[in-house]
């Protein structure tokens, strides 16, 4: 699995590479998410966004390519009382067989050529009234230095979500400039993609 090792190298340093602290906009969005309803992570990595929303009551699932990003998610959740379910396989192999009312991605690293597989999966999974929400970095991040990779390939366009879920209600999706402060991995000016898709 090429995304395995690709992230294990990144996770294998001691500590938490984008910090303990969830996402700032995913966390802005939690209103919308229901505590009756499952909870995807969608290359969740160490764990931060997941371990947040199992703090608050929802029953999580994570989803990461790396093994060694699982293991560091599973004692911090042990370390903060909490569980997150977790499963290490690469999104492009993944096959969703449950319905959930909650998905999220933070900085999801996936190749331009592989989205509309990936953006097929999380609708048909996504339980009526649901939501996806995300944040990713825009092809623009190429003129930062706070993070993210330098192959366009890897970078998101508005219309990258303007072309696809059909079946969905589009509330925001946007580029925005925003101040990163997350852990080591992600610090200063970014430019993002702000998604929340809702299913019809």
């Amino acid at each position: 699995m090429e995304q395995q090792e690709f992230w294990n190298k990144k996770f294998s340093r001691d500590g938490y590479l984008y910090g303990k602290k969830p996402n700032t906009f995913i966390e802005s969005c939690a209103g919308n998410f229901k505590k009756a309803h499952r909870f995807l992570c969608l290359g969740e990595g160490e764990g931060r966004n997941a371990i947040y929303f199992a703090k608050r009551g929802f029953e999580v699932a994570a989803i990461d390519a790396s093994d060694i990003a699982l293991k560091k998610l599973e004692t911090f959740a042990k370390e903060e009382e909490t569980y997150v379910k977790t499963r290490c396989v690469d999104l492009n192999e993944w096959i969703p067989k449950k319905k959930y009312g909650s998905i999220i991605a933070s900085y999801l690293h996936m190749y331009k050529k592989d989205r509309e597989a990936l953006f097929e999966k999380i609708d048909s999974c996504l339980k009526e009234g649901g939501f996806f929400i995300g944040e990713f970095f825009s092809v623009n991040q190429l003129n930062y230095e706070s993070g993210g990779p330098k192959d366009i390939d890897l970078l998101y366009t508005v219309d990258d979500f303007e072309n696809f879920f059909p079946n969905c209600r589009k509330h925001k999706v946007e580029e925005v400039e925003i101040e990163l402060d997350e852990g080591k991995g992600h610090r200063g000016k970014a430019s993002v993609i702000r998604v929340i898709i809702q299913k019809n």
